[in-house]
């Protein structure tokens, strides 16, 4: 299928979104993005790329990271990390304080804040330097090497972080923390901070795509097995308490972030990222959202 004029018609057809929603302004770094932009970039197991607008413009991917963090933390534990966090879509806010005190410190799912602290809390009590471990990973899989980290988005999210440090704390209190609350705010603030283009993101999760291949990149070692439950969560998980919305209107396993990103994989097809800053009330990208439910309506193409 040649996607391009579809991917073209959808670009026009979504400009009655362009002013709608507004970029996160609770980092303030991310306040400061132009949210009047708009990228997109599709790559196909046989070795077709499609782009749109921005698509080579890098771009805070903030919850995306919690993705790659998982990977790597299912390749160090296995199965013993669900017994740290479970696989259940939350139906509250990312950011619950309230449902973690009620669960006994243990996160719903790996993409909620709470369940990505305790990721990074793994990677901090295996790895020897974490953040070098993790950029070289995401700098593999993507097929990268000037990939880095934002020191000014960084050090904005921290700046603000009271509520991650909240649950942070309250992890620790329920002994589901191992590592100083500080250092896993500092490393977990570190990759949300990192900074990917459409481009970037639609190679790395190409290896996400390809589940029914071994996963082994720059010491993450995951079976089949192990890459399709990563998907499954994706699908579930993935878009805050908007993931039964997004499997209804775009039938993809996928990743959002505040940053205006998504990212989403047709298994053993294709996998493809959108860009757009103005975010809707649950915190995903309005452009984006629609581009993706258009173009998986257009191509009748879905995992259903």
């Amino acid at each position: 299928m040649d996607y391009q004029p579809i991917l073209d018609k959808i670009r026009k057809e979504i400009e009655v979104y362009a002013h709608e929603g507004k970029q996160a302004d609770y980092i303030p770094a991310l306040a400061r993005v132009n949210p009047d932009q708009f990228g997109l970039c599709l790559n196909t197991l046989d070795g077709k790329t499609y782009r749109l607008g921005d698509s080579a413009t890098k771009f805070s991917i903030q919850s995306i990271s919690k993705v790659f963090s998982l990977a790597i933390a299912l390749s160090i534990m296995g199965k013993d990390l669900w017994q740290r966090m479970a696989k259940e879509p939350s139906g509250s806010a990312f950011n619950s304080l309230v449902q973690l005190e009620y669960e006994h410190g243990i996160p719903r799912n790996p993409f909620i804040n709470a369940g990505a602290l305790v990721s990074a809390d793994v990677l901090l009590s295996n790895l020897d330097d974490p953040e070098a471990f993790y950029l070289n990973f995401v700098r593999t899989i993507s097929g990268n090497p000037t990939i880095d980290y934002s020191d000014e988005v960084a050090q904005s999210e921290q700046s603000c972080s009271y509520l991650n440090a909240s649950i942070a704390y309250l992890l620790k209190h329920h002994g589901n923390l191992h590592n100083d609350v500080n250092q896993v705010l500092h490393l977990y603030c570190r990759m949300c901070s990192l900074e990917m283009s459409c481009e970037d993101l639609s190679r790395a999760f190409m290896a996400f795509a390809k589940s029914n291949e071994p996963f082994s990149h720059a010491g993450v070692n995951l079976t089949i097995s192990r890459v399709k439950r990563i998907n499954a969560i994706m699908q579930t998980c993935g878009f805050y308490d908007e993931a039964g919305e997004f499997s209804f209107l775009v039938g993809l396993p996928g990743k959002s972030g505040v940053g205006g990103g998504i990212v989403a994989i047709y298994p053993s097809r294709y996998s493809i990222a959108v860009w757009s800053p103005r975010l809707n009330a649950k915190g995903n990208s309005i452009m984006g959202m629609k581009a993706l439910e258009l173009f998986t309506s257009e191509t009748e193409e879905s995992i259903f």
